[in-house]
């Protein structure tokens, strides 16, 4: 069950609090007000009288004056016909709009609940709401309902729906506010209609006894946003903390618009509360015989209120602080259900890899790795696939675009912090947690757009420790797709570990990319769905705390694997982490430029929503249109606004749900205006949020680890501009006779190993991958690199421990007594310079050939670029079992041997071609294009060596070849420049050979 927390009494200030956002600063109406009442004056007469009257003077009766008759049909369609049949069109659009105003006018005049909504009215209803807002805009009654003049034209929104009753723990208190709320509450911003809160319909409590039944009357937000049950407690009963007992006096009972209170956070206006005896404060109603002062419906509304039983059958509720019982119905989030975890056996379930992601105090070295890294597995895996993919794209354009020089193959080896944080990538990075997560995403999507159905509202999601995904909806959307099941109640949906296995890829958008991790509970982890907060979420704390989860957020949404395409924009910090995603992330300088920017961004969003004719972000995604639209844009603003910023961000925040932007702001007091949540980082590390029924140990990325990682991604820039020399390998070998290996490893096709015996039993499998692993990493593996490669869901230290000492063993000692398997000053595990792989060898050679003996050598060249040619027997470590080796897709080894492959086989053409040898730099090509096809370079070369033989129809074979290796994508810019230079008829000669 999830924990939950209370402000501290003792303490100096009450802890956060997720209430209804604070109340704006007042304007007085402008003469702008009143015009905009005069133009909707104007409008709804042309509207409600106008029409009808044109209609009746200019067409007259427009249905037929007999009974209908099949003569009809074979009559000729006339003018008179299309005008008479558009005209009965218009009347039904007529009188539905009519229906529109008198319910939007009876809502606005009443005070009570929402509008009812007429049916198939969307447009017409909301047209309606404008007008009679706009003309009551000059009256206190308009700030209970409008929405806010800048959205005339949109569609109605799901907040016009009734809301649905949420069960047991249900995510509305996440955010209780849902839809519905959100815009009423935003609204009010919007307008900045009224000042005060007060409400003076009400007699005075104050003579009244402890033992008198009170009652409270939901306030219209004049001038600010909603009620609250928080802030009602607050007032009336001096703790906010006691919103319980008001809740559990009214939980389920009708109100005065037939709906009922079902969560906390969930409360309209009109509504009536009954109170506990000892409620004080001048907004309160005696019993409803001595309410002189209310009008008699309100006395109407408060007398059958009474006779549902609140008074008779609760008997007051709780007295004094509210430390009873926890409410298990109050709205909150709430950890999902669990399941028990499988037995993996081994010490390698979930329990295991939390001893494996822990803090590193325990490592016999004595050193441990960042625990901010380790503990973020879902970031971790972002960055460390962001990290490799930017590696690879410096491999590749060192290969085919370097002016004045090759920078070589291989990355810079990080040292220091760095190592230490590439390190703790390794080791807490959950790929397959990201992966299935992404899979479990876009399949549910994919299941509910093949049904038809819209996607529902994600407030959070939960990954449990057994490796189970909980989607906490914002409102119950019935029984979700197989294979996904219902979770403990309506607003949960769960789906398991092995289902979500059992995804494939689909080709739909990615429905809910602004998720983001904020920390963990009991095991289980939290991903808040920003995007989808209605209004702004604020987080206050001290700044350097604050800044650990702005840069956690960040980093983790500029790299995160289930997002297709974002925007997160920075402004007060965060200028440095540009790096990780230049094309996600964009620092602003102050909040004017965000202001400037977003009212656009806003202004742009509506447009093409009602263009579109969707009427959120998330139908859209389901749409045609779903790969090309809806793309979220993150704003994280780390230093707190000014009054007046924090009033214009509230406006623009309004709508942002819906239009797929959300905001998280900082703040050192807490009070920010316009806010709809509100989380506190302390000092220990502990994000909280006590309404919501959050206490978390939050997800940091502190400013060293920053520094680390950005050092890494910075290093590996293709793009850099530095004085770096062209690197070399970081082992090279001794290649003459005298060289010859103790132990040697064959990893370029077939793994086999020479000069050791094979180990007995079970172990042989983990011995050889953790050996392949150190062979490609001979700078040294940290022992938590090298277990949570071996075994990816944990394993204790023990265990660890004993493969090392088992490793060591089987590689035995040098001639000279040292240990093959050593440790070096850092504490990782580094082989001796006489444990040797082929890779090793080749690298050697070509380096040899290249920048050695051979640069001053021809005969030599040629011999040591032959020698490295025949190492190569296929791809890397090919034919290894399945399931293992999972660890190669964090390397870089994929790309770096098809290029060196690649450019040892242009270098050995190169040496044929000298001597006029084309027969001999085909061969060599062509092994190259063994294990490098796709290289353009080789294919180039192949054309010239090719053209050299002066053989037309081989070289027409070879183009027709390359040709249709090219596919849809065509031929490369160079390669179809070349052929132009080397076979000018080569399209029609392609076409002959096809």
């Amino acid at each position: 069950m999830a924990r939950r927390t209370t402000s501290n009494s003792t303490g100096s200030s009450p802890g956060p609090r997720n209430r209804t956002p604070q109340p704006l600063p007042r304007r007085r109406r402008s003469f702008g007000d009143f015009l905009k009442a005069l133009l909707a004056f104007v409008a709804l007469l042309v509207l409600l009288i106008g029409v009808p009257g044109a209609l009746a003077v200019l067409i007259g009766w427009p249905l037929p004056g007999g009974a209908p008759s099949l003569d009809w049909l074979q009559k000729e369609i006339s003018v008179d016909t299309f005008i008479n049949t558009l005209t009965v069109v218009v009347w039904l659009a007529w009188a539905q709009f009519t229906a529109c105003v008198l319910v939007e006018v009876k809502a606005a005049l009443s005070g009570v609940g929402l509008p009812n909504r007429v049916p198939g009215a969307g447009p017409s209803q909301l047209l309606a709401r404008q007008l009679v807002a706009a003309l009551l805009l000059v009256g206190a009654t308009a700030a209970s309902f409008t929405p806010g003049l800048s959205q005339l034209g949109q569609q109605l929104e799901g907040n016009q729906r009734p809301a649905a009753a949420a069960a047991q723990q249900t995510p509305g208190g996440l955010l209780g506010q849902q839809q519905e709320q959100a815009a009423a509450s935003a609204a009010a911003a919007l307008a900045e209609q009224a000042a005060s809160a007060a409400h003076a319909d009400g007699g005075s409590g104050a003579h009244a006894s402890d033992d008198d039944t009170k009652f409270y009357r939901i306030q219209p937000p004049e001038g600010r946003h909603h009620d609250s049950l928080w802030e009602v407690a607050e007032r009336h009963l001096g703790d906010g903390r006691r919103y319980k007992e008001i809740y559990q006096l009214n939980k389920d009972r009708t109100q005065p618009d037939g709906s009922k209170l079902s969560e906390a956070s969930l409360i309209r206006p009109g509504w009536i509360m009954e109170m506990p005896g000892d409620a004080r404060g001048g907004e309160l109603v005696e019993m409803p015989d001595e309410a002189p002062k209310v009008s008699p419906e309100v006395q109407r509304q408060i007398s059958d209120y009474a006779r549902t039983g609140g008074a008779h059958q609760q008997g007051g509720g709780q007295q004094g602080g509210g430390s009873g019982s926890l409410d298990r119905d109050t709205a909150h989030i709430s950890l999902p259900e669990q399941r028990p975890a499988p037995d993996r056996g081994h010490g390698q379930g979930q329990q295991g890899q939390q001893e494996q992601a822990g803090p590193a105090a325990g490592e016999d070295s004595g050193f441990g790795l960042p625990q901010a890294l380790l503990g973020a597995p879902l970031l971790a895996a972002g960055l460390l696939g962001a990290l490799g993919r930017r590696r690879r794209q410096a491999l590749w354009q060192s290969a085919l675009g370097a002016v004045g020089g090759r920078r070589g193959m291989e990355p810079p080896t990080p040292t220091g912090a760095a190592a230490d944080a590439q390190d703790a990538l390794l080791v807490g990075a959950d790929p397959e947690g990201v992966r299935l997560l992404d899979l479990s995403l876009r399949g549910l999507a994919s299941s509910l757009a093949g049904e038809s159905r819209p996607l529902p509202t994600v407030y959070a999601a939960w990954m449990s420790g057994n490796g189970d995904l909980h989607l906490q909806l914002a409102q119950p959307a019935g029984k979700p797709p197989a294979p996904w099941q219902l979770g403990q109640d309506q607003t949960f949906w769960m789906l398991a570990r092995a289902d979500a296995e059992g995804y494939e890829d689909v080709d739909t958008a990615a429905p809910y990319p602004g998720l983001v991790s904020l920390g963990t509970m009991d095991d289980s982890r939290l991903l808040l769905n920003l995007e989808a907060v209605p209004g702004i979420v604020s987080l206050s704390g001290r700044e350097q705390d604050r800044a650990g989860v702005f840069a956690s957020v960040a980093a983790e949404l500029a790299t995160n694997g289930w997002s297709d395409r974002m925007t997160i924009t920075l402004v007060g910090f965060g200028e440095d982490l540009t790096p990780l995603a230049p094309n996600r992330l964009r620092h602003l300088d102050d909040v004017e430029a965000l202001v400037e920017t977003m009212e656009a961004e806003t202004r742009q969003r509506r447009g093409a929503l009602g263009a579109a004719g969707q009427d959120s972000v998330l139908t859209g995604r389901t749409g045609p249109a779903q790969h090309t639209r809806w793309a979220p844009h993150l704003v994280l603003l780390a230093a707190e606004p000014t009054a007046e910023d924090a009033v214009r961000l509230a406006e623009l925040a309004a709508d942002a749900s819906r239009l797929g932007i959300g905001y998280l702001v900082g703040t050192q007091s807490g009070d920010l205006p316009g806010a709809a949540w509100e989380m506190e980082i302390t000092g220990e590390g502990k994000l909280l949020a006590p309404l919501l029924g959050l206490e978390l140990d939050a997800q940091l990325l502190p400013v060293a680890q920053q520094r680390a990682v950005v050092e890494l991604f910075t290093d590996a820039d293709p793009e850099r501009d530095d004085d770096r020399p062209t690197t070399t390998p970081p082992f090279l070998v001794d290649i003459s006779e005298q060289g010859r290996p103790a132990v040697y490893a064959r990893l370029v096709g077939p793994y086999e190993i020479i000069g050791l015996e094979t180990p007995d039993g079970e172990r042989s499998p983990l011995l050889h991958e953790a050996l392949a692993l150190l062979l490609l990493h001979r700078e040294g593996v940290h022992p938590r690199v090298l277990s949570s490669a071996l075994w990816p869901r944990g394993v204790t230290d023990d265990v660890r421990d004993a493969l090392v000492e088992r490793l060591r063993a089987w590689l035995g000692g040098d001639p000279d007594g040292t240990a093959r398997l050593g440790t070096d000053p850092t504490g990782r595990l580094k082989l001796a310079k006489s444990v040797v792989s082929d890779l090793d060898v080749l690298r050697s050679l070509y380096h040899e050939a290249t920048q050695g003996r051979g640069a001053n050598s021809r005969a030599v060249r040629g011999r040591l670029l032959t020698d490295a040619l025949v190492l190569v027997r296929g791809p890397l470590l090919a034919e290894r079992p399945a399931g293992r080796y999972g660890w190669l897709t964090h390397e870089i080894i994929d790309a770096q041997l098809p290029l060196l492959v690649a450019d040892i086989g242009l270098a050995l053409s190169a040496f044929h071609l000298e001597k006029g040898r084309a027969e001999k730099a085909i061969e060599a090509l062509d092994a190259a294009l063994g294990s490098a096809p796709g290289d353009e370079r080789l294919w180039n070369e192949l054309l010239r060596a090719t053209h050299a033989t002066d053989d037309t129809a081989r070289l027409q074979r070879v183009a027709a070849d390359l040709v249709a290796r090219s596919g849809a994508r065509g031929l490369p810019p160079r390669t179809e420049a070349l052929l132009d230079e080397l076979l000018p008829t080569w399209r029609s000669g392609v076409a002959a050979v096809g």
